[in-house]
């Protein structure tokens, strides 16, 4: 976990200043289906990168746990809570051995993170730390490229291009199998719509790990000829990008 923790570091500030939220709709849906009411309650948030589920979480009245193997990822997490901070714990730490008491939270989550995690090792973790009656979730954001042909061309460029890449445009891509790895409640897609302008949209895209493998003229090659195309689309530089969230939640 420690390279993997090294690959997003460097791209630490493009991963904090493009990565998008997800929509209040996520959070009534987990509070729904996990049964775990966020105000007082404690939540792990394994693979937190620079806080976009943590704050989330915060915000709502959660004590969260932050476990993330990138000592810059964490940097960024900690300078951006809002107060009060005391309410967060920040925690390098590898999402297979948690560094956390056993029977210690409500509730364990997974945002953009499980997949980079061994499936029977890192859920035998949440099991061990959650408190009886707790709930483990996993999340995922994805543009949903079958509902904008703009946004299907941009893939399938991606996927041209990038040896490493994994998204809609792969021919075997899915969301990741954690429903497969504790017995679910429920499975949820919450749509939601990402107004970004075009700039905002490309730093996103230099955060994912199949461009921080690339040599940086490499990554700038790759970008300048999307901002090309996309400007081409959209003078205006401004985009409306059709998403999906991927919840499952599990007691």
């Amino acid at each position: 976990m420690r390279e993997l923790g090294q690959v997003f570091d460097s791209v630490a500030d493009a991963y904090d200043a493009a990565r998008p939220s997800y929509p209040d709709e996520l959070f009534t849906a987990l509070s729904e289906v996990s049964g775990v009411l966020f105000e007082g309650a404690t939540a792990v948030d394994v693979g937190a990168g620079t806080g976009i589920l943590t704050r989330a979480l915060q915000a709502r009245g959660a004590r969260v746990v932050a476990v993330d193997p990138g000592a810059e990822m964490l940097a960024r997490l900690v300078s951006r809570l809002d107060e009060p901070a005391a309410a967060v714990a920040a925690l390098r730490g590898d999402g297979n051995a948690l560094p956390l008491a056993g029977a210690t939270a409500d509730l364990v989550c997974y945002a953009q993170s499980w997949h980079w995690l061994d499936p029977a090792e890192s859920i035998a973790e949440a099991r061990r730390v959650l408190r009886p009656g707790g709930a483990i979730a996993g999340c995922w954001n994805f543009s949903d490229a079958a509902s904008a042909g703009w946004l299907a061309e941009f893939e399938e460029r991606l996927a041209r291009e990038l040896p490493t890449y994994w998204g809609p445009a792969a021919e075997k891509w899915a969301p990741p199998p954690i429903a497969t790895a504790f017995e679910v409640v429920e499975e949820r897609w919450i749509p939601w719509t990402r107004l970004v302008g075009v700039e905002d949209f490309l730093l996103d895209l230099r955060s994912h790990s199949y461009m921080a493998a690339l040599p940086r003229e490499a990554a700038d090659d790759l970008v300048g000829r999307q901002r090309a195309a996309l400007i081409k689309a959209f003078p205006e530089g401004v985009l409306s990008v059709p998403m999906r969230v991927y919840l499952a939640v599990g007691r």
